[in-house]
């Protein structure tokens, strides 16, 4: 028996990617049907199904579910769901589509047929609904409630058969790790209790003393970081990958992390992105998710911990993997080392507060990145990219 915690839903995993040897006809078939083309947010969530990640989803959202899950982060079944997986199209083709019809749903990005849906609903939403409840904002400047706002009129939903995980698998080999691998990984490692660690950053200094608070708590800390569509000026994940290669390498106990991705696509939502990377991470085997300062947010849209708050609101039952909640983390000129307001005395005026979007203007700028906010080692592979650029 393993000693993990369940995935989601109390069952076993329940990847939608449709058996290789069954693949071929099926993307055939495929061909003849009908296009859905969709965003890259809505591929991103085929290839999570697909791998696992979203169990026990078993496709796209109907109107009940997703009005449900705005409101109150309940499915109609009493699931427990924060964000809503949803597939919208335009009124157009969603007319010219029957019931129970299959779709093939294709990546409007690469013209890849993703997956095949079989079509139960289509309904209209109240996009600004979505948005307050979702993203606590209408405001059209948030990347979330961008995209939301710029979906298809209608939405379709139904079971979902998926045909393939796009670049992931060959161009992140050794990295892309679907949930029942990184089960399999820390079962074979004797963990239980694992901590998963969110980025799309590099990890700087602060990073490093939240994962090593983890490791003094847990078997293992597992850093998996976004594989899917960023926002422009982040670090892509191959650079991202080498510069946490050479942190965990140099600072960390052989044996205590694990390096992986996943091919999520943000969605800033702040609190409730938190809920659903906790989620998400409770299907991959972790008990617990570290969550920091704005966990998932982005401008000022939440509060710095607004993100811890949310897991005190749930109900009992609700979700098995647990937030990890740590103060702010700096350095102290005092203290000598990472701190954090629980474990530091001392003024702001000794603390190097320390983050990425600072470390990315200095490092844009070509300035001097002291130690006490980055690791050597990870801000040499940093300068390379950054020279790259400007070839």
């Amino acid at each position: 028996m393993s000693k993990l915690v369940q995935p989601h839903g109390g069952g076993s995993l329940k990847p939608l990617l449709v058996p290789e040897i069954e693949r071929r006809d099926e993307l055939k078939r495929a061909g003849a049907l009908k296009k859905v083309p969709m965003t890259s947010r809505e591929t991103s969530d085929v290839i999570m199904l697909a791998m696992g990640a979203y169990t026990p989803l078993d496709g796209f959202m109907g109107k009940a579910d997703w009005e449900g899950v705005c409101s109150g982060m309940k499915m109609t079944d009493g699931l427990f769901w924060p964000i809503p997986i949803t597939l919208s199209a335009t009124k157009e083709l969603a007319d010219s589509i029957q019931a129970d019809e299959e779709v093939a749903l294709v990546d409007a990005e690469t013209g890849e047929i993703m997956a095949v849906m079989q079509v139960s609903e289509k309904y209209e939403i109240d996009k600004a609904f979505e948005c307050q409840h979702v993203y606590r904002t209408t405001d059209p400047a948030h990347p979330g409630v961008q995209k939301v706002m710029g979906q298809g009129q209608v939405n379709l939903a139904g079971r979902v058969s998926c045909l393939s995980e796009g670049e992931y698998p060959e161009k992140y080999k050794g990295l892309y790790l679907r949930p029942a691998e990184s089960r399999a990984l820390f079962a074979e490692k004797g963990w239980s209790k694992v901590a998963a660690f969110q980025t799309r950053n590099p990890m700087h200094r602060s990073h490093e003393h939240l994962a090593k608070i983890a490791v003094e708590v847990t078997d293992g800390v597992f850093i998996h970081q976004v594989l899917g569509k960023l926002k422009d000026g982040d670090i892509p994940a191959e650079t991202r990958t080498k510069a946490i290669g050479a942190m965990i390498d140099n600072y960390f106990v052989p044996g205590t992390v694990i390096q992986a991705g996943y091919p999520i696509e943000m969605r800033y939502g702040g609190p409730r992105e938190a809920l659903i990377h906790a989620l998400i991470r409770q299907n991959f085997g972790c008990s617990h998710l570290i969550v920091g300062r704005d966990h998932a947010g982005v401008g000022d849209y939440y509060g710095p911990f607004d993100a811890q708050h949310i897991f005190d609101t749930l109900w009992p039952g609700a979700l098995e993997t647990q937030a990890l909640k740590i103060d702010i983390t700096f350095f102290c000129k005092k203290c000598y080392g990472m701190a954090t307001a629980k474990t530091c005395p001392h003024g702001k005026e000794d603390q190097v507060n320390i983050s990425g979007t600072k470390q990315r203007e200095m490092l844009s700028k070509g300035e001097h990145i002291p130690p006490e906010f980055s690791r050597p080692e990870v801000v040499a592979i940093l300068r390379d990219y950054y020279a790259s650029l400007g070839k």
